[in-house]
Order: structure tokens, then C-alpha cells, then sequence
């Protein structure tokens, strides 16, 4: 890395540690309040992102919607997710569940009482830090997947934030495999986030009408431990309160040796979360590239089954 850069990551660094403190002063509304500019703001600069978003949108829904007003109140959502990091690092587990509302929990409870560890699949709906702290604080065992970022002083910033009550993290790459099989094996709820195309195992299947690739991980991982899996999204009421909502478990049969098992799994989990983001659009991370990969020769595209 040279220098230039190291200096652009040392102040973006130092700025997000003075960020840090302010948030600390700040009430969570305010900073909502405060973010949420910031978020309109950001969509006037950064037009490609903003044209990439729109399309998206387009392609989703035709003119089902308003992509215009959609993509406003994308912008505002941005800001809410800065501003909810931020608080996130500090609040209290009594301040965050008291700010959460649960629907059906009992079906994550029931699940993780059948031993066998569990699978909880979401999307980047809402806030899914969130999810991931108030499932701890409500004494969930959690253990969180996700990528290793770049500056490792934001990465890990963010491992702090995603283990404060109890939970574990999980980078990402060699060996990411056997540390969530190890954790399925204790007891565990494995969250795994599948709605991107990224560098990993996957297969295509339908997103919105169109093949996205997506990664297999949840339903090989659940297939071959023979575990429950439970869909779970969180989303930002009005009131702002953050909702988790926790579908009842499906219980996988198949092999993961079986590409159509896999294949069919991934496309049953991706309509779910297809489902959700249809009930609060606003809220999912439209500027991903999900349909950046296209099937290509004899690609299979897996469909639900039936």
C-alpha cells in the first residue's frame, strides 16, 4: 500500500473515531435525524452509484413503483445505517432491546433447542448488525459470517461490534468453512448472509425474474449438518423501532453432495428474502451489483421446487 493511501486510511480512520465519541453525546434520533441528510447528500455526489441503484430498481420493478421516490428514501436509509453503527458500538443490550420488537422468536428458540445447531439466512435488509446484537441480547448464541475489510483497523472495529454480547465472528476465506461446522456442532445459530454476488461457492438462481449468482454456503453448510434453517430480517419501523422478524424453521432434506439439492435449497432461501425486500424496498442495498455475473454455456439456473 503506499503512502498516499496509508494517509487516506489513517484520517477516514481518525474521523470515524471522532464520529465514535459524538455518538456517545448524541441521541440515536438525533443522529438519525443528522444521517439521514447526510445520506441525501452522498446520493447527489455519487451519481454512478445513484444511476447504478436505479436501474437496479427498474429491473426489480418495472413500474410497479415510483423508482424516483424509491431511491430517496434508499438514500435516507444509507444514512440510518451510519447512524445506527455508530450507536450500535456503544448502546447497552438493555437500550437495544429496548428499542427492538420480535416477531417470532419462538420459531429461532424452538430451533436452537433441537441441538443440532442452526442456520439463520438474511439478506442486507434493514439494519442486520442489529439483528445480530439483539439476538445476543436476547441470549441467542449467534455467530456471524462475513468478509474481512480491507483496513484492518475498521475490520476490527467491526468484529468488536459484532461480538459485544457474547457472540462470535467468522472471516470469510480458508478455514471459514470448519469454524461454522465447529459452531453448528456446539449449538450455534450460524448467520449467513446470501443476497450478494460474491467471490465464493454459489450457483445461479432466480432473483427478481433474473439469474443472480448466489452463494450456496447456508444450504450446503445445512445439508450436510442436517440442521434446521431459519430466515430472519430486520427491518426500521416507523416509530423507529427495528423489527426482527423470524420465519418459522425449514427443516432441509437432500445431500449436500447433490448440486440440485443445493441449487434448489439456495433458490427456495433467495425467493424468501426476494418476498421480504418486496415489503420494504427502501430498505435493501440497491448499488450491489447482484446481477453482475450471467449464466454462461451450460450454467445451470436452479428454481424452487414445485
Amino acid at each position: 500500500m503506499g503512502w498516499g493511501k496509508k494517509l487516506r486510511y489513517a484520517a477516514g480512520y481518525g474521523f470515524f473515531r471522532l464520529l465514535l465519541l459524538a455518538a456517545r453525546i448524541v441521541p440515536l434520533q438525533v443522529l438519525r435525524w443528522l444521517f439521514s441528510w447526510c445520506g441525501l447528500l452522498a446520493a447527489r455526489v455519487f451519481r454512478r452509484e445513484c444511476q447504478r441503484a436505479r436501474e437496479h430498481m427498474e429491473k426489480a420493478f418495472g413500474r410497479e413503483v415510483d423508482c424516483e421516490a424509491l431511491l430517496q428514501e434508499h438514500a435516507r436509509h444509507l444514512g440510518f445505517l451510519a447512524a445506527e453503527a455508530l450507536w450500535l458500538a456503544h448502546a447497552s443490550a438493555e437500550a437495544i432491546m429496548a428499542r427492538t420488537r420480535f416477531v417470532g422468536l419462538e420459531h429461532l428458540q424452538g430451533a436452537v433447542a433441537l441441538g443440532k445447531g442452526v442456520i439463520l439466512v438474511t439478506g442486507h435488509c434493514g439494519n442486520w448488525e442489529w439483528m445480530n446484537l439483539a439476538l445476543q441480547a436476547a441470549g441467542i448464541p449467534m455467530t456471524a459470517a462475513g468478509r474481512r475489510l480491507r483496513d484492518p483497523r475498521f475490520d476490527r472495529f467491526v468484529t468488536r461490534l459484532r461480538t459485544r454480547f457474547g457472540g462470535q465472528a467468522v472471516a470469510r476465506g480458508e478455514g471459514a468453512g470448519q469454524a461454522l461446522l465447529r459452531a453448528l456442532h456446539q449449538g450455534r445459530v450460524v448467520g449467513l448472509l446470501i443476497d450478494q454476488d460474491v467471490a465464493v461457492p454459489g450457483a445461479f438462481v432466480p432473483f427478481f425474474g433474473e439469474p443472480a449468482w448466489t452463494p450456496t454456503g447456508a444450504a450446503f453448510l445445512a445439508l450436510r449438518r442436517g440442521c434446521p434453517i431459519v430466515l430472519g430480517f430486520a427491518r426500521r419501523d416507523k416509530e423507529g423501532t427495528m423489527s426482527i422478524v423470524l420465519q418459522p424453521a425449514i427443516c432441509p432434506t437432500g445431500s449436500h453432495a447433490r448440486e440440485e439439492d443445493v441449487g434448489t435449497l439456495t433458490a427456495l432461501l433467495t425467493a424468501r428474502i426476494e418476498d421480504h425486500i418486496r415489503s420494504c424496498p427502501e430498505q435493501w442495498v440497491w448499488f450491489h451489483q447482484r446481477w453482475r455475473r450471467k449464466p454462461q454455456g451450460g450454467d445451470k439456473v436452479w428454481c424452487c421446487p414445485g
